[in-house]
């Protein structure tokens, strides 16, 4: 089992990076050091991270406000906390926001992976106990029909900029291995969910427009299906390939939770009504169908009998009991919400962490 004392997370103040770093310190037995560099973008939050910090900075957790960008920032960063364990989840992330200015995601996910995988290069040397793990999506693989699964040998085939700059970064940390012998490890998710989740994604902006009683857009027909992963499955799955993943080896995460769009804002609707003791019905008279997006994948089902044989993870208890769990902490965490979507939030940003250093 590989080893993990001084692990660098990128972008750990995002959604999945924090549900990582929350469950490596509040739910195993992980004794060493991590390095949370997050440039603090609109979607990158410190507030996720507020409790480990004070519980644990300064002493195993350490938060770099730095661009992975940033050639010199990364290179010191690796030598400083002598890094042996990249997990790079740092990217934008947004299909709707990479249609209408891919230039963010053309920068933030192929050249800051290029610098990244160059700082590591430069640090690690030959070393072979060391390992960069990249964060990657199903949106790589482009669109299914109404049958079969995304697999780790499922052609690549983006259709939006987003998992297109996703599937560069693929290439890129896999030529790093191939060409420079540098350890790598990549992993595919399907949609995540869960707490902490930026507003501007389907189940906390369904969330959030149902407890604001206000209208629940559904892109097209609502026929369009995704896989849905709980974040902290995701989270145990991205641990246990860490320990136990094959350099070079590519693996895939999925909920084996496919949902179509419309059913699932149905779904939303009546488990918050429940969970508010109000009448199951109650929301459903605010869905409507919106113009759909451009280059709308149909279908996304990922195939992971590869990570259940060989690393031993599946996903845990069921969805609707994890739906309503994340249903609830957005409830109970509305000043949370309210503060993330103020337009002094990026101000607050500033007092607290100074001018951004990318």
């Amino acid at each position: 089992m590989r080893k993990l004392t001084n692990i660098m997370v990128t972008g750990g103040c995002g959604f999945i990076g924090s549900n990582f770093i929350r469950h490596l310190f509040l739910e195993t037995d992980f004794a060493g050091t991590i390095v949370n560099t997050d440039i603090l973008t609109y979607a990158g939050n410190p507030e996720n991270l507020t409790d480990i910090q004070e519980r644990f900075g300064g002493t195993r957790y350490y938060f770099e406000r730095a661009s992975v960008c940033d050639y010199r920032l990364m290179t010191d960063i690796f030598s400083r906390y002598k890094i042996d364990t990249v997990v790079h989840f740092a990217a934008e992330s947004h299909v709707d926001r990479s249609i209408f200015g891919p230039k963010d995601f053309i920068q933030t996910n192929i050249v800051g992976t290029f610098t990244l995988l160059e700082a590591a290069r430069k640090y690690w040397k030959e070393r072979g106990d060391v390992i960069f793990y990249n964060i990657s999506t199903d949106e790589v693989f482009g669109s299914l029909g109404k049958k079969g699964f995304f697999t780790e040998g499922t052609a690549y085939n983006p259709r939006s900029p987003y998992s297109a700059s996703k599937a560069s970064a693929d290439h890129l940390v896999r030529a790093a291995h191939h060409t420079y012998g540098l350890p790598v490890i990549i992993s595919h998710c399907s949609n995540n969910f869960g707490p902490y989740q930026f507003p501007e994604k389907l189940i906390p902006l369904i969330i959030l427009n149902i407890l604001d009683n206000r209208e629940l857009p559904v892109y097209g027909d609502g026929k369009h299906i995704r896989d849905w992963l709980f974040v902290t499955d995701h989270a145990r799955a991205i641990l246990l390939i860490l320990q136990r993943g094959e350099t070079g080896e590519t693996y895939a995460v999925g909920g084996d939770n496919e949902w179509r769009n419309i059913d699932l804002v149905h779904l939303l609707c009546e488990r918050a009504a429940l969970l508010q003791g109000k009448n199951k019905h109650t929301y459903k008279k605010n869905i409507s169908f919106v113009r759909d997006r451009p280059g709308h994948d149909r279908r996304y089902a990922i195939d992971c009998s590869k990570l259940k044989k060989t690393i031993g993870w599946k996903p845990s208890g069921s969805f609707i009991e994890k739906l309503d769990t994340t249903i609830t902490w957005y409830m109970e965490h509305i000043e949370w919400v309210d503060h993330i979507k103020s337009g002094d939030y990026a101000t607050w940003i500033e007092k607290q962490y100074g001018t951004s250093t990318s």
